[in-house]
């Protein structure tokens, strides 16, 4: 048995750079396209990082879940649903399917929903200048537990010894009253060489603990560069059309990435012909995560 993905849903929008509305509606999208009503979602998982006005409380999902509809009634016989944030950098996502695994497994939730994605505080892209790296974007992973051999395998984290690498805070004495409005990130010079030999080492781990065939791997990772998917590949001896990546026209979408890449790929059919995706997050700390995730036959090629 394992947790498949049964929809995924999108929200780029260009009306609003609100990542409360655009990951609700990016929640709304994943569950239409499973026709899965919204009283079938147990749990409910924010992995965003960057949020409208810098809201610390209430919980980010919170919002989120009235956004997309999930769980609003409060009659007896009503299912109950049940969100949180988990934020940890770039990995957060791949954390959250650790979390929808044992979650799944006790049977205590038909399906669990993943939300992700990041804005700049200030909700307009104008403020955003050349040192805000992210892109405003919502994404949504659907899960369930399947009987079946597919989904996801072993989550495998990593991190390395030293600072960060790269930081994001409000400094509130020089940003004042402007401090909901405003983020300070710093990235150290040597960041994504040292981000890179972290994600490569989660990578190798993912792949050696799962039975596949590494010529029909795709390969879906972190963006915190243009080029580091690539240069990743290049690491594991992957090819490098078994890259695939989200539309980076607007900048990185942080935590949005991977699920913005797997379902651009899968709208396309671009993994039919792979039998397996390797999702690989990466980010401050440095830390990486990553997984394997074995294709349903409907969506790579047939087993």
């Amino acid at each position: 048995m394992g947790v498949r993905i049964k929809s995924t849903g999108i929200a780029r929008d260009a009306d609003t750079f609100s990542i409360v509305e655009l990951s609700g509606r990016a929640a709304r999208r994943a569950m239409e396209a499973a026709g899965v009503e919204p009283g079938r979602v147990g749990v409910m998982i924010n992995a965003g990082i960057f949020r409208d006005s810098n809201t610390v409380e209430p919980a980010v999902s919170a919002l989120i879940q009235k956004a997309a509809g999930i769980g609003l009634d409060y009659v007896k016989e009503d299912p109950r649903s049940f969100s949180f944030d988990l934020m940890n950098a770039g990995t957060s996502v791949l954390n959250a399917v650790q979390v929808a695994q044992a979650v799944l497994a006790t049977g205590s939730a038909e399906h669990v929903l993943i939300v992700s994605g990041d804005t700049h505080p200030s909700l307009t892209r104008a403020a955003a200048d050349d040192e805000f790296p992210y892109a405003t974007a919502g994404a949504a992973l659907l899960l369930e537990q399947t009987g079946e051999p597919e989904g996801f395998g072993q989550v495998h984290t990593r991190a390395a010894a030293g600072t960060p690498g790269l930081e994001s805070y409000v400094d509130v004495e020089t940003m004042g009253d402007r401090g909901r409005g405003l983020m300070t990130v710093e990235r150290e010079p040597d960041y994504l060489d040292r981000l890179l030999a972290v994600a490569a080492d989660a990578a190798r781990a993912a792949l050696a603990g799962s039975d596949i065939d590494e010529t029909t791997v795709a390969l879906i990772a972190a963006t915190p560069s243009a080029d580091f998917p690539a240069r990743l590949a290049d690491e594991l001896g992957l090819a490098p059309d078994a890259v695939f990546t989200p539309d980076l026209s607007q900048g990185d979408p942080h935590t949005a990435a991977l699920t913005l890449a797997y379902d651009a790929a899968a709208q396309a059919d671009s993994l039919t012909g792979y039998r397996d995706v390797l999702f690989v997050a990466a980010g401050a700390g440095p830390s990486a995560a990553a997984v394997v995730y074995r294709l349903p036959a409907t969506v790579g090629a047939a087993a």
